[in-house]
């Protein structure tokens, strides 16, 4: 899922900034002449094909992976399908997240899962108010489970929906709607019976039939939902006609097309959570089918209901009196301030306006950290923040798909992660150098990654630990590429680069564009900086308006197929315009 740290609702603006100085300057280089030319083709591994044309071969394999029932096989050709990713350099990780958050000491009981999705309905207080203020992000993208795509909107989801499970205090998963399921011998047919009385937030009865309803909403061309391959490994999705059907008022059914190890977790996710058919058809259009919720008032089924929506400034959440474990929820109001402004969410929270928020300015965590403040918390998470390149960029016009990747990979290797974790995100973050997270299952009861430097695609501190060697290192790749250098090493006035990076507003994501900056001008490449209003940015990503991007992603289940699905050619969440 997309980490959102928080964002801006303001006017695009562009930012060509110099960025500061952070570091001596790299040792003058060996002159042009010395540069070492290769051949492309030589450079990239054996695992490249090429991320537009060639890219049926990764779509396959994650089918293959999907239908795999041999887990020991499976994990195996996780692991082809990473290398295959990893290859073209579109795709570049910096550091592995972990999560921070400010809480108020009288506030307990709120919770969050390994994949960033924070839970309020069991929250205590014990000053004496019935409502909790909170800073989650600034105005949400999308509130329909079936569009959303974001963490805060997963947040907000999770809240105001339920699923057929969702996930406890523990991170583990746990019947919601459901009362119970059993499966067929042999893994593919899933009865699961509902809890009784369901109700949405109107009154009237949730049943099987809007789960049905909803999920074959999910899939469809007309919804254009960014998580519809979710649902791939059901049967009857290659024809779009999803196996499921409601056998009674409290029993659905659903086929499978393979066993799947993480079914609770895809029965937890927003995706899978219904929606009341009668409210969307009355409240959607055709060319807008999430019009529904995009203000105050929509009916859900969740322990909360938004009932007031000041876009862009606030958004107010009540209990909702219909929902099954109502009466545990002892919090009766949400007020959620909209806000991307770090300095402002923290001087609010100091002044006791909130009593959670969910982003820390970038400039006060170092003080936090040393004063050991109590309510500063770091959590761990599963996810990896990174930069992607656009493989259809004209960057790489006139470039063969090696000479493109040999391009991305010289950019990568020049980039100081080192610095980037220690001095701007500063709570203990691994430099990363592949994208799925350190510690994720593997499938087949390991783990599919557990040392960062033995078993990623390079060192991640080389720039660091070897400047001179990792730059001439670049250089080879980039001379590879048809680059030439000057004979103090910097890029050729014949030859230059000059990329534009795009990013949503924060202090932390703007240091590190800054530091990236930097770091490519080291051998002479050109970087601005557009900053843009959150909801923009997302559509110029997914359309591939773009040469570079900040990117992060928080595994939505605890699976390395989560992370590999994203990049097929049709998915919605595929920013890196890979086969297209």
């Amino acid at each position: 899922m997309k980490k959102n740290l928080v964002f801006i609702a303001s006017a695009l603006a562009v930012l060509a900034i110099t960025g500061c100085s952070k570091k001596a300057a790299a040792p003058k280089a060996e002159a042009a002449t010395t540069t070492k030319v290769s051949d492309a083709a030589s450079l990239v591994s054996k695992s490249f094909i090429d991320p537009i044309t060639g890219w049926a071969k990764y779509d396959n394999l994650i089918k293959e992976i999907k239908a795999e029932t041999n887990y020991e096989t499976r994990t195996k050709k996780m692991h082809e399908a990473e290398d295959i990713l990893m290859s073209n350099y579109c795709v570049i990780p910096l550091y592995y997240y972990n999560d921070v958050y400010m809480q108020k000491p009288y506030v307990s009981g709120i919770y969050a899962n390994a994949f960033a999705t924070k839970f309020f309905m069991y929250s205590k207080l014990s000053n004496g108010s019935k409502t909790l203020r909170i800073q989650l992000a600034s105005e949400p993208d999308y509130l329909d489970p079936a569009l959303n795509s974001s963490v805060d909107g997963a947040c907000l989801a999770a809240n105001s929906f339920s699923g057929l499970y969702t996930y406890n205090d523990k991170g583990v998963t746990v019947p919601a709607c459901a009362e119970k399921y059993t499966v067929s011998n042999d893994g593919l047919t899933y009865t699961v019976t509902l809890k009784k009385n369901l109700k949405w937030s109107d009154g009237s009865a949730l049943t099987a039939a809007d789960f049905e309803y909803s999920w074959k909403r999910a899939v469809s061309p007309d919804t254009a939902a960014d998580y519809e391959y979710m649902f791939s490994g059901f049967d009857g999705y290659d024809n779009g006609n999803l196996n499921v059907k409601a056998l009674d008022d409290t029993t659905l059914q659903f086929v499978l097309s393979a066993p799947c190890a993480y079914i609770e977790d895809l029965m937890a996710f927003p995706t899978f959570y219904p929606v009341c058919k009668k409210y969307v058809e009355a409240n959607s259009t055709k060319e807008a089918p999430g019009a529904w919720c995009t203000n105050a008032g929509f009916v859900s089924n969740g322990a909360y209901v938004c009932t007031s929506w000041k876009h862009d400034v606030s958004m107010t959440y009540e209990k909702n009196p219909y929902w099954f474990d109502a009466d545990k929820v002892t919090v009766e109001k949400l007020e959620f301030m909209l806000s991307a402004d770090d300095t402002a969410i923290f001087a609010a929270y100091n002044a006791g306006n909130l009593e959670f928020i969910d982003e820390v300015a970038n400039d006060e965590i170092a003080k936090l950290l040393e004063t050991k403040n109590s309510e500063f918390h770091i959590v761990d998470e599963l996810g990896t923040y990174y930069v992607a390149f656009n493989a259809k960029s004209k960057l790489f016009e006139g470039k063969t798909p090696e000479q493109a990747a040999c391009m991305r990979q010289a950019l990568s290797l020049i980039i100081d992660r080192d610095y980037i974790v220690e001095n701007i995100a500063q709570t203990g973050q691994v430099p990363a150098n592949a994208f799925i997270p350190l510690g994720m299952a593997d499938g087949n009861g390991g783990v599919f990654k557990s040392d960062a430097v033995k078993q990623g695609y390079y060192d991640p501190s080389a720039i660091s630990n070897d400047q001179e060697g990792t730059l001439a290192k670049a250089r080879e790749l980039l001379a590879a590429a048809g680059f030439k250098f000057d004979a103090e090493g910097k890029l050729s006035s014949e030859t230059p680069i000059s990329i534009e990076y795009l990013t949503n507003q924060t202090s932390a994501h703007i240091a590190i564009a800054e530091s990236i900056q930097q770091d490519f001008s080291s051998i002479g490449i050109k970087m601005t900086i557009q900053v843009q209003d959150w909801n923009v940015f997302l559509e110029e990503r997914k359309n591939g308006n773009f040469d570079i991007a900040r990117e992060g992603w928080i595994a939505d289940f605890n699976d390395p197929i989560n992370m590999l699905e994203m990049w097929i050619s049709t998915s919605g969440n595929n920013d890196c315009q890979f086969g297209r």
